[in-house]
């Protein structure tokens, strides 16, 4: 049996972002939304390694506003993102990280994704609350 290993480089993250998304644009709940928003792949696939690289080995290199951005994307759709959609996300995100590696570098990937979800559930609801 071929022992996974665990994240180590950009390209792993890479590996991790590219994969997960395929599967994220496959999904019938989360996809349409993604592919709505969404318009240079290939860019997004180089800042979300970037934002989960430096979330994982705190490159600085990270340079963006994740709420800000999908509190556009909620007010888009009509606020209508809640812990379901945040639920699946997280779902593809883990069997993603667990098909793929294995390690701490996985393991804390997959708690900083359900923390990050967790904020920014809370602050997109928050921010309805100032409409």
């Amino acid at each position: 049996m071929h022992m996974k290993q665990d994240l180590s480089t950009r390209d792993d993250v890479y590996q991790l972002v590219s994969t997960f998304y395929s599967r994220i644009r496959k999904d019938v709940y989360l996809g349409p939304i993604f592919e709505k928003h969404i318009h240079d792949w290939p860019a997004h696939f180089e800042h979300l390694t970037t934002f989960w690289e430096n979330s994982l080995f705190h490159t600085g290199k990270y340079k963006g506003n994740p709420l800000e951005i999908h509190e556009k994307v909620d007010k888009e759709e009509q606020h209508s993102i809640n812990e379901q959609h945040f639920g699946v996300w997280l779902n593809h995100w883990v069997q993603t990280i667990d098909d793929l590696y294995s390690g701490e570098n996985a393991s804390i990937l997959k708690l900083k994704a359900r923390k990050m979800g967790t904020h920014i559930h809370i602050h997109l609801y928050q921010a309805r609350k100032n409409l």
